[in-house]
C-alpha cells in the first residue's frame, strides 16, 4: 500500500484486517467474550463491502444492513447494531 490511498480505502483495508484478525472468534458457540464475538461477526458481515470500497466498487446498503442485523441473530443476542450505527448518522454518540 501506499500514500496515494484514499481515506475510505485505508478504512476498507483496516476493517478487513479486523475480520482476519477476529476469525478465531467466529461462531455462535464460541467461548469468546460477546463484545469480541460481535465485532468478529461484524467485521465479517461487511468484509466483502470493505473489498468492494478499497476497489473503488460500490455494495448494497440494503443488503449489508441484513447482514449485520443477522448478527444478533447469530450469536442469540440483541444489540442492535442497525439501529446503534444509524445512530451515529442521525447526530447520535459515537
Amino acid at each position: 500500500m501506499s500514500n496515494t490511498l484514499k481515506p475510505e480505502q485505508l478504512v476498507a483495508a483496516a476493517l478487513y484486517e479486523v475480520r482476519l484478525l477476529l476469525a478465531p472468534y467466529l461462531g455462535s458457540d464460541n467461548s469468546a467474550e460477546l463484545p469480541v464475538r460481535t465485532a468478529a461477526h461484524l467485521a465479517y458481515a461487511l468484509h466483502n463491502d470493505a473489498l468492494a470500497v478499497f476497489n473503488g466498487e460500490s455494495f448494497e446498503v440494503a443488503a449489508a444492513l441484513a447482514r449485520i442485523e443477522a448478527v444478533d441473530r447469530i450469536l442469540g443476542t440483541e444489540t442492535k447494531l442497525v439501529e446503534r450505527l444509524a445512530a451515529h448518522f442521525r447526530g447520535g454518540e459515537v
